[in-house]
């Protein structure tokens, strides 16, 4: 799976030994689903899954790596790969925007994502297919990168893995079926209940479609204006959530919480976020007894790194090196 600020990785095998143990818990409710990491993991452990997320590269994830199913869609996939990796490279925006006027990718591999998406916006697939040949290549480019995980820059110097060839894969699809969604976190809630609801909502100021405009731009391909030294879509500037306002967070989560349709309740929240443990053990105890569980983990790569200023210019320092992520569970009345 791709690189992404934010994921479960190492919280994953916890989430699944926690839910699994949960009584009743049959079917999965992932209200902000990124990666579908943890929709992925449920749904191998057997739950029914629903994944949803608002930006657009990640409901094509949460196609492929919830709603997918592995037995119907493994043989045109591959076969699919075989033509596309056949494709000779032909520059195009991809060329353009973030290799020549960005450096995200060295020329040769974005000329060869430029031909790859291109026959894939020509080919019509259904959903899921397509969703899954979406994928391939995004994870193909994040092998490729030169970032350290997120897209607000990129590496002075060029990373060593931006050398090599752009290869495509098959992503690891299981078998059975789930659903993904592209709704506003309310309105996904009222609409649907499931017997765990998990959240894990944007924290802080900083926004994922502006950490993944490159993911964004390569699911939409829109050839959007682009500003800055980053090259984000210039929808990075309008697109707003309240949950990346200090002002408007507790409001909504508060309504979030309240609206949830579930026998469980689950909540990942960093110590880096707007609302404190304290005050989310208090919005939580509206629907029933509380519980939370404190895991401290590394900090993304680039934060290690520091912050550089256009000229390369290191500005400002290192604060910390742990996070802490608190997973609150409650028993819904």
């Amino acid at each position: 799976m791709i690189k992404y600020l934010g994921s479960k990785r190492v919280l994953v095998p916890r989430l699944v030994e926690l839910v699994t143990g949960l009584e009743g818990a049959r079917s999965f409710l992932d209200v902000f689903s990124g990666t579908s990491r943890v929709g992925h993991a449920m749904k191998e452990a057997g739950l029914r899954v629903r994944a949803n997320d608002h930006n657009a590269y990640a409901h094509v994830l949460a196609q492929c790596y919830v709603a997918a199913d592995r037995e119907q869609l493994e043989q045109p996939a591959l076969r699919l790969l075989d033509e596309l990796r056949a494709l000779p490279p032909r520059p195009g925006y991809v060329t353009e925007t973030f290799c020549e006027r960005a450096r995200y990718f060295q020329p040769k591999n974005g000329a060869r994502i430029d031909a790859i998406r291109d026959r894939i916006e020509q080919l019509a697939l259904p959903p899921e297919l397509r969703a899954v040949m979406l994928v391939s290549l995004m994870e193909a480019a994040d092998r490729v990168d030169s970032t350290t995980g997120v897209q607000m820059a990129y590496l002075k110097q060029w990373a060593p893995r931006a050398h090599k060839d752009l290869e495509l894969r098959l992503p690891r699809i299981l078998p059975g079926a789930g659903d993904a969604h592209c709704l506003d976190a309310l309105d996904l809630v009222r609409a649907h209940e499931a017997d765990v609801v998990y959240l894990d909502p944007p924290y802080n100021q900083h926004k994922y479609v502006g950490n993944y405009h490159v993911w964004e731009t390569l699911v939409r391909w829109d050839a959007p204006e682009a500003y800055g030294v980053a090259q984000k879509r210039i929808d990075c500037k309008t697109r707003r959530s309240p949950f990346n306002s200090k002002r408007q967070i507790v409001p909504a989560m508060e309504a979030l919480i309240r609206a949830v349709r579930a026998r469980w309740l689950l909540v990942s929240f960093s110590n880096e976020g707007y609302i404190s443990r304290e005050e989310m053990l208090g919005l939580l105890a509206a629907r029933g007894p509380v519980e939370v569980l404190e895991i401290a983990h590394e900090r993304y790569v680039g934060a290690k790194i520091g912050i550089y200023n256009p000229r390369g210019e290191k500005v400002g320092r290192v604060g910390h090196l742990k996070n802490v992520e608190y997973l609150f569970r409650v028993r819904c009345g």
